[in-house]
């Protein structure tokens, strides 16, 4: 059974910066690509930032970049996104995505619970 489990969200004040987590399991973690995904109170899902399997190619949304740093650890099956320098725009649910194969747009067919990111003074 694949799972997906972040952690890592929290209250932080604007500038302020978090490591969210993602440890993964049921599947072969270093042949995949994964995602954030994030969704904003009130808005639609919005893809954040993908990583392919080997952890070589990286790509952000134009709203994160330079902001987020995503990263994969496949010996440790566990993805991760650094953000930084959070707006309060940054405030959403986090969800960590599951690719269909080594390419982070190739589609998605499993996601975690989501981890609370609130960026308030």
């Amino acid at each position: 059974e694949v799972q997906l489990g972040e952690s890592g969200g929290g209250l932080v004040q604007p500038g302020g910066s978090l490591r969210l987590s993602c440890v993964a399991s049921g599947f072969s973690f270093s042949t995949y690509a994964m995602s954030w995904v994030r969704q904003a109170p009130g808005k639609g899902l919005e893809w954040v930032s993908g990583i392919d399997d080997a952890g070589s190619l990286l790509n952000y949304a134009d709203s994160v970049k330079g902001r987020f740093t995503i990263s994969k650890d496949n010996a440790k099956n566990t993805l991760y996104l650094h953000v930084n320098s959070l707006k309060p725009e940054d405030t959403a649910v986090y969800y960590c995505v599951k690719s269909l194969d080594t390419y982070f747009h190739a589609g998605y067919d499993y996601w975690g619970q989501g981890t609370q990111v609130t960026v308030s003074s």
